[in-house]
């Protein structure tokens, strides 16, 4: 049948164009079918890329938002880390201060000190 439809002339285009029906035959019908599937999986492959677009543009957005929460963290570090050294700047200026008074022991400087009543929550 295949062959009698490709003597015909114009018969072959004639049902492709106006019937939009694709003869075949034995030879070349695994080649139609292969063509097929490939542009089947071409599609497939179309259609999941642009919902991996949309995923890596939606990753992109949250990263330029986890590096804002970066910066962001490096700035109140770097507060803290420069109260801390503050702090031991004010502590070596009374200690230089402190460095001619006598220490006491650690039991005689508990009653001065109200050490005891803060341990124990009796502020």
């Amino acid at each position: 049948m295949y062959a009698e439809v490709l003597c015909d002339t114009g018969l072959f285009e004639s049902l492709q164009r106006e019937a939009r029906v694709v003869v075949t035959g034995p030879t070349t019908l695994s080649a139609l079918l292969n063509s097929l599937q490939m542009g089947f999986r071409t599609l497939a492959i179309e259609k999941r890329s642009s919902e991996v677009w949309e995923v890596l543009g939606a990753v992109k957005t949250e990263f330029g938002k986890f590096g804002d929460m970066l910066d962001k963290t490096k700035r109140k570090l770097q507060e803290a880390s420069n109260v801390v050294d503050s702090a031991g700047v004010r502590s070596r200026a009374i200690e230089r201060k402190l460095k001619d008074v006598q220490s006491l022991p650690g039991k005689k400087a508990v009653p001065y000190l109200d050490i005891a009543k803060e341990q124990n929550g009796k502020d």
